[in-house]
């Protein structure tokens, strides 16, 4: 068992703008080796609960220019964690970054099926308001129940999660 803190919080219209920032730093380092910075995940979508925390797809051509993007991404100090276990999509963690808002950075090319994963449901959601209602009340009511288990948190909205992605055509 991971005990993980748990919080989950209403939507919060910073998170915007925390993306904005985060975007803002990587371009700068990174912005002629890509293609595009998305923010997905839950933060990226209006009115709908989320943990704290941005969650960015840094989106490339291909794994051609990933030695490049890992190297001038360490120098803003972020540092390459591998895949984690899911193809295609590249972690990297920070350290001393205590002017941004806490975020997941992940780099993908631009025909991972993890990023289609994410902006297909990000945009899903973005576009259906009872869906975001529904998803919300399952994430918080999984916080209250396991405030101190993130794997029984992500247990309990995993139905809710597996609904949602066949109404977006995911499974």
């Amino acid at each position: 068992m991971r005990t993980t803190k748990v919080i989950v919080l209403p939507y919060d219209t910073t998170w915007k703008s925390d993306f904005e920032e985060i975007k803002k730093e990587i371009e700068s380092a990174i912005g002629d080796l890509i293609i595009g910075i998305e923010h997905v995940g839950s933060t990226s979508i209006e009115g709908l609960s989320a943990k704290p925390c941005i969650d960015i797809d840094v989106i490339i051509k291909d794994y051609s220019l990933f030695d490049a993007v890992v190297s001038k991404l360490q120098t803003i100090g972020y540092i390459h964690e591998g895949n984690l276990g899911i193809k295609d999509r590249e972690a990297f963690k920070y350290l001393n970054k205590p002017h941004l808002k806490t975020h997941h950075l992940y780099v993908c090319p631009q025909h991972s099926e993890e990023l289609h994963r994410h902006i297909t449901f990000r945009d899903f959601l973005r576009s259906n308001t009872e869906a975001v209602k529904k998803y919300s009340l399952v994430k918080e009511t999984a916080a209250q129940l396991f405030p101190d288990d993130i794997d029984k948190y992500i247990k309990y909205k995993s139905p809710c999660i597996e609904e949602l992605y066949r109404l977006c055509g995911l499974k």
